[in-house]
């Protein structure tokens, strides 16, 4: 297994290429945002373990790069940041995980092994689907050019049904995906959700799927 690992801090980066080596990984380094992106999209990498505060680029506009130019190798962002909005811009961007400094060697290993089995599906960071398209960092949905005003609540909901096209998803998974955990309250509040995102969008786009959920039918 093949990584490219993106650190600015020379020590830290060598001691971890010899760490990964030790634990079976091919391991190439670049000390800046640049250098990374170029041997990102140049190589056959299995994983791009990607710092955030690099010379250069940072590591938030070398993934969201990657994703524009459609290079879906997966990206694991390791920082030393630990803000909340951090780790949400880093998903938003097309990350796949999320590991702050100090970290456990052993959880990095672990985190890598399961990037590595995931594979690299495409996960652009524009959601498209036929002339709908969903910006998750601009926070932005445009409807055949026509910007769509959306609440936040029925942007997530658009944002997670966006996400799994394709797939049937019940009203429970779409809870669990967007609400918090300690939601009780009534599962039918999705399909609230779901009429008004209907009127605002068009009834072509999300599917009821009787007695399982909904479908996003992508390529609609």
């Amino acid at each position: 297994m093949r990584i490219l690992l993106v650190d600015d801090e020379v020590t830290l980066a060598a001691t971890l290429a010899a760490g990964l080596a030790g634990a079976g990984f091919t391991v190439d380094v670049a000390h800046d945002g640049g250098t990374g992106l170029a041997r990102a999209e140049g190589g056959a990498y299995d994983v791009v373990v990607l710092d955030v505060m690099l010379p250069v680029l940072n590591g938030y506009e070398v993934c969201r790069t990657l994703r524009a130019r459609q290079v879906w190798t997966p990206v694991l962002v390791l920082t030393a940041k630990d803000g909340e909005h951090d780790e949400t811009d880093a998903f938003d961007l097309g990350a796949d995980d999320y590991l702050r400094k100090p970290f456990s060697f052993d959880v990095l290993v672990a985190r890598l092994r399961a990037l590595t089995r995931r594979g690299a599906p495409e996960r652009p960071a524009v959601l498209r689907s036929g002339d709908l398209t969903l910006d998750p960092a601009a926070q932005r949905v445009h409807l055949a050019g026509r910007e769509v005003r959306l609440t936040a609540r029925e942007f997530q909901v658009l944002h997670h049904l966006m996400r799994h096209a394709g797939d049937v998803l019940s009203k429970t998974n779409v809870l669990q995906g967007v609400w918090d955990e300690f939601y009780e309250g009534d599962e039918n509040l999705v399909e609230v959700y779901v009429g008004y995102l209907r009127k605002k969008i068009g009834r072509e786009f999300i599917e009821t799927v009787r007695g399982a959920g909904y479908r996003f039918a992508a390529g609609s």
